[in-house]
């Protein structure tokens, strides 16, 4: 159960169960360090938290270890309604209004006949989660939006950003995306590989026992589970055949996968090259991968080529680095 501390607000989160989860433990955990701040057992249907918290923050409810549901955890008392939407408090309430607007402005977009049409509400929406981001930027909210935004910004837009908004550099996710992106610099064209182990059962990788032997290496970093990851591997086994014989080695190494899920796939796709399992995010820590498939073709002496192209652009970058092979 969650402690009591002096000062503390008081919080009672009432979450509604299936009847396949009576008898299930439930969580609540923090959505920026994933630490639990609270746990009880599903009781006639009901997950039913009581404690204390010092101040608002984001959070998720966990049945059994498995995402139930993204919420605001602050003082007074919370209910889960049937879409699994937390309401009765002042955050989760507004975070809910939020929304609506939000989806409001979404469906006029899908609706809208025409390119300027869909260009003007899509500037609208930009405007007003702008406005939303910056009406909540003292709460968790803010923090929401802010993750949500930075998603899709490079380096210099998420520095400005933050530089805006300085309050939310304090939380473990936003240090963590600063972080990616100076790794990223760190292992961007021109730059020399970064090396890492990895071991499956048993067996022992080093990406220095490849990369950095004199030869061309492709690395790409998958999951069996990602689309664009399979529709990449066509254009792969592409340059695969075309250049096998020239110089020219590929490597798959899985991330954020399953050992099994990406025998599978491999199997399925025919994938002819070796395939590294089980790398989980020890690579992608390294290089600061935050999608994938990210790609990258490391030179005879281990400097990176190129990084993060795919399809025609990739092909390109293949063979501008092997030409006269």
């Amino acid at each position: 159960m969650a402690a009591a501390t002096a000062g503390a607000a008081p919080y009672h989160v009432t979450v509604p169960m299936s009847d396949d989860a009576e008898g299930a433990m439930a969580y609540i955990a923090n959505f920026d360090t994933g630490a639990n701040i609270d746990s009880v057992l599903v009781a006639g249907g009901v997950a039913e938290f009581r404690g204390e918290i010092d101040e608002p923050l984001l959070a998720r409810v966990l049945l059994d270890g498995e995402r139930y549901a993204t919420f605001i955890l602050e003082e007074g008392g919370i209910a889960f309604n049937k879409d699994r939407e937390a309401v009765g408090s002042m955050l989760n309430d507004r975070f809910n209004q939020m929304g609506d607007s939000a989806s409001a402005i979404g469906a006029r977009f899908q609706a809208a006949t025409s390119e300027d049409a869909q260009r003007a509400i899509y500037n609208e929406y930009t405007a007003f989660m702008d406005s939303q981001l910056e009406e909540n930027a003292d709460n968790p909210i803010g923090y929401y939006l802010f993750l949500q935004k930075a998603g899709n910004l490079n380096r210099e837009e998420f520095s400005a950003e933050l530089e805006k908004y300085p309050a939310f550099a304090k939380y473990e996710r936003v240090k963590l995306r600063k972080a990616s992106f100076d790794r990223q610099e760190a292992t961007a064209e021109g730059k020399p590989f970064a090396d890492f182990e990895i071991e499956h059962d048993g067996v022992k990788h080093r990406l220095s026992d490849v990369v950095g032997k004199g030869d061309y290496v492709l690395v790409d970093y998958w999951a069996s589970w990602c689309g664009p990851c399979i529709r990449q591997t066509e254009v792969i086994k592409e340059i695969y055949n075309e250049y096998k014989d020239k110089g020219l080695k590929v490597l798959g190494v899985a991330v954020w996968d399953e050992p099994e899920a990406t025998k599978a796939a491999v199997a399925k796709h025919s994938l002819p090259w070796e395939s590294w399992l089980n790398a989980g995010s020890v690579p992608t820590d390294i290089y600061g991968i935050t999608g994938i498939p990210c790609i990258i073709l490391y030179g005879p002496d281990g400097t990176i080529l190129s990084r993060d192209k795919q399809s025609d652009e990739l092909k390109a970058a293949v063979r501008e680095a092997l030409a006269g092979k």
